[in-house]
């Protein structure tokens, strides 16, 4: 059985989301980077892909060479699938092309540049048949699986409340004016879009909330603003939630709480008992009840779901962080190609990783955030799209 075998639009020199797209893809060894078009400079993606020990001939100066290029190979030598890691405001147009060359699709998130944008993606899968995938990567943690399946199953009753809050502080000063490549498109509405934090982290901490829980937000109240001076996106953002089951939420998002990191952490209480789960220890979910003593459970005992299972690779005592759940990503996409070429089913495992819904239902999130916060409306619906 061979490699499926990826090719990566974005990603080059200075870029940081790219060389965690890579290693996440190659853990399991079942995926090989076999070209790339790395960046928009010519001569930067030739010397990234010679970093990254690529045949010359498979280094192309452009997105649109690359699926040209890799069409014309003999089908057991051409990439299978792209992955796009570039600024927001390229997203579409190289999935378009990807699509239309008849390559899969594996994008970091937010999907698009807009709303409209992602729905017109969603057509062209449908058009295509082709399968495409979205990097939620907290998605991939085995607790955070650990937590859908115990509230599917009912163990919490009925969700009553979910609080979702991700603060980092890396943009509490002005770092766009001091070189900083990820700050500076992120703050520019031309390459970022509507929004900054939301659109970065809040989307992030929306579809958790959603993939958890099992509903979808129906209704917010937003209040978004860019908080250090001379900003036109928002830094932070404070978001009161709805969810089709009635019960209420609320999402924090900021890029300016000093101190903070990475700290995405999540809290659903149904009317029964109570979880707590945290990004920054990753390894462990608290249940929590009334009647009993709080619970921890950890990463690789026996006692866990077989979806949590699935997604562990190491005995319970080694802990399992980022790039193993972006790596269970990659791993449920390459299952989904696996299967397709070969005319099965995929499992439930490889069904288990965000796609083109999960690509408009983010977008849709993001318009809607922007839109509430920007309005003398107190509630605003996010409609089904």
């Amino acid at each position: 059985m061979t490699k499926i075998r990826m090719g990566m639009v974005g990603g080059g020199e200075g870029a940081f989301i790219g060389a965690v797209h890579r290693w996440a893809a190659a853990l399991d060894c079942d995926i090989e980077l076999v070209c790339g078009a790395f960046s928009s400079d010519a001569d930067r993606s030739a010397r990234s892909g010679a970093a990254l020990h690529l045949p010359p001939a498979r280094v192309y100066a452009s997105y649109q060479e690359m699926m040209a290029r890799e069409k014309t190979l003999p089908t057991d030598q051409r990439m299978q699938f792209v992955a796009i890691v570039t600024p927001n405001h390229t997203h579409f147009a190289v999935a378009e092309a990807a699509l239309r060359a008849g390559f899969h699709v594996m994008s970091d998130k937010p999907a698009t540049f807009s709303l409209d944008e992602a729905l017109s993606l969603r057509e062209l899968v449908a058009e295509t048949g082709l399968l495409y995938g979205l990097t939620h990567a907290y998605a991939g943690y085995p607790m955070v699986k650990e937590a859908r399946q115990r509230i599917a199953t009912g163990e919490l009753g009925n969700v009553r409340k979910i609080v979702v809050e991700y603060p980092q502080g890396w943009l509490a000063g002005r770092e766009e004016e001091s070189g900083n490549k990820q700050a500076s498109w992120r703050l520019d509405p031309q390459q970022a879009g509507i929004s900054c934090t939301i659109g970065d982290i809040g989307v992030h901490a929306a579809h958790l909330a959603e993939y958890i829980s099992g509903l979808q937000i129906s209704e917010m109240c937003a209040d978004l603003a860019p908080v250090v001076a001379g900003r036109t996106l928002d830094d932070d953002g404070s978001i009161l939630l709805r969810f089709n089951n009635g019960a209420k939420g609320v999402l924090i998002a900021s890029q300016v709480s000093v101190g903070e990191e990475n700290n995405l952490r999540i809290r659903i209480y149904g009317d029964q008992g109570g979880l707590d789960w945290s990004q920054q220890e990753p390894n462990t979910l608290w249940l929590k009840w009334n009647d009993r003593p709080t619970q921890m459970l950890r990463t690789g005992m026996p006692y866990l779901s077989e979806l949590a299972t699935a997604n562990t690779r190491t005995p319970n005592g080694h802990p399992e962080g980022y790039l193993e759940a972006f790596a269970n990503l990659y791993m449920a996409f390459a299952g989904q190609i696996r299967a397709r070429e070969s005319g099965c089913q995929p499992d439930a495992r490889a069904m288990d990783c965000p796609g083109i819904e999960d690509a408009v239902r983010g977008m849709a999130f993001i318009e809607h955030a922007v839109a509430a916060s920007n309005s003398e409306k107190k509630w605003h619906s996010l409609p089904q799209y």
